[in-house]
């Protein structure tokens, strides 16, 4: 079936298989939380991005990748307690080490009582078997945020070949429609759009697919002709 990432509390998941990696979606929580699951298909490497909320479904979503409920590391994207609640939970019965933007690490740890394994900073790279992840620091909705960027390999046999298409988890970030809520802070927001733009809209192509923490997917080629606007709005 085609992956659409439409998923909604309570319903079934949405599954993406690409060479190397099989994405899953599912949502959590009063606030209709969007939970991913990366798992390596040679290896069987499991990465989880932000164990919401509803621990019961989250674990579920993580067997569904891995009978063993193999879970190698937790990225959670940002501090908001929405996007942390399964956190404690699902480590425990996992054992999976847990990665956080650095200036939100200690808000993180302190919030679940969960040591965070890995403090990560613009352009690190995580790496579960074949799934190579880029840290792509967002300022703005909150200080530590960050997105992860997973790139296709090309398909194609020329050593020019272009680079395949990349696959964007941007938690609160970036939705269809604008960026995250900097609650009309014009600093915060300039400076949640400015990375937005910089470390997104300008390195990867219209093809790019992005990944919510909230809601509905979209593309770059969809959200970059209203750049212009967000700017002039504020928000």
């Amino acid at each position: 079936m085609t992956y659409t990432g439409q998923v909604v509390v309570g319903g079934p998941g949405d599954v993406r298989h690409l060479d190397e990696v099989v994405i899953r979606k599912v949502a959590v929580g009063p606030l209709a939380n969007d939970v991913y699951l990366l798992t390596c298909r040679r290896t069987g490497a499991q990465v989880l991005v932000d164990a919401a909320d509803s621990p019961d479904d989250v674990l579920a979503l993580v067997r569904a990748g891995s009978p063993t409920a193999r879970l190698d590391v937790v990225v959670t994207t940002h501090r908001h307690l929405d996007h942390l609640r399964a956190l404690g939970p699902v480590v425990a019965a996992t054992g999976a080490a847990v990665a956080v933007g650095d200036p939100d690490a200690e808000a993180v740890a302190a919030a679940t009582g969960v040591p965070v394994a890995r403090r990560l900073r613009h352009g690190d790279v995580l790496r579960a078997g074949d799934v190579v992840l880029e840290v792509v620091a967002l300022r703005g909705h909150t200080p530590g945020s960050v997105a992860l960027a997973y790139r296709e390999p090309a398909v194609v046999h020329e050593p020019e070949a272009a680079a395949g298409r990349v696959h964007l988890f941007t938690g609160d970030s970036l939705f269809p429609g604008g960026v995250g809520n900097t609650q009309r802070d014009p600093a915060r927001f300039e400076r949640l759009l400015t990375d937005v733009t910089e470390r997104v809209f300008d390195r990867f192509d219209d093809a790019t697919w992005v990944y919510p923490g909230h809601g509905a997917d979209t593309t770059l080629g969809a959200e970059r002709p209203h750049l212009g606007e967000w700017r002039e709005r504020g928000w």
